[in-house]
């Protein structure tokens, strides 16, 4: 081998091993003050059931009031704060646009059921649901391993 093919050869596996822990969200550093920190994505670990009364309904656009980030993408959508037993609990639902095309439409007073994942974003911590059930109706919006369903055509 050439000493110009082994410096290219050198320069690629250099440029390959500073790009590998940004490819695919994997190996994360520690988010520098001041900067927006990305948000943990679904966790089925943390997966649990939760139920309550529907305190309000929110339609959050951009950053939304958390300031947060979901797998490099806003956490805009519908977003519910459900009154449980052991207080309030803000529940990030899913892109609009994709729960009015599966008729879910909830509002003040419902009374439901959520399976889904609590991962904290910044000082806060959000549920991101995986299904929703009120009375007789269920919804599942995102698959067992968590997912989102409206990045899968809606299956």
């Amino acid at each position: 081998m050439t000493r110009s093919t082994s410096l290219l050869t050198l320069g690629i596996a250099l440029v390959a091993l500073a790009a590998a822990p940004h490819a695919g969200g994997q190996g994360r550093q520690e988010t520098p003050p001041g900067t927006t920190q990305m948000a943990p994505m679904y966790n089925a670990k943390t997966e649990s059931t939760i139920k309550g009364t529907v305190e309000a309904v929110e339609e959050v656009t951009g950053e939304g009031r958390m300031g947060g980030r979901m797998d490099g993408r806003s956490m805009s959508g519908t977003h519910i704060v459900l009154e449980t037993e052991t207080g309030s609990v803000e529940v990030h639902l899913g892109p609009s646009a994709f729960l009015e095309e599966k008729k879910l439409k909830l509002a003040e007073g419902d009374r439901v059921e959520v399976l889904g994942s609590r991962v904290t974003m910044g000082a806060e911590e959000v549920f991101l649901a995986r299904e929703i059930k009120r009375g007789e109706d269920s919804w599942t919006l995102r698959d067992a391993s968590g997912r989102p369903l409206w990045r899968m055509g809606g299956r």
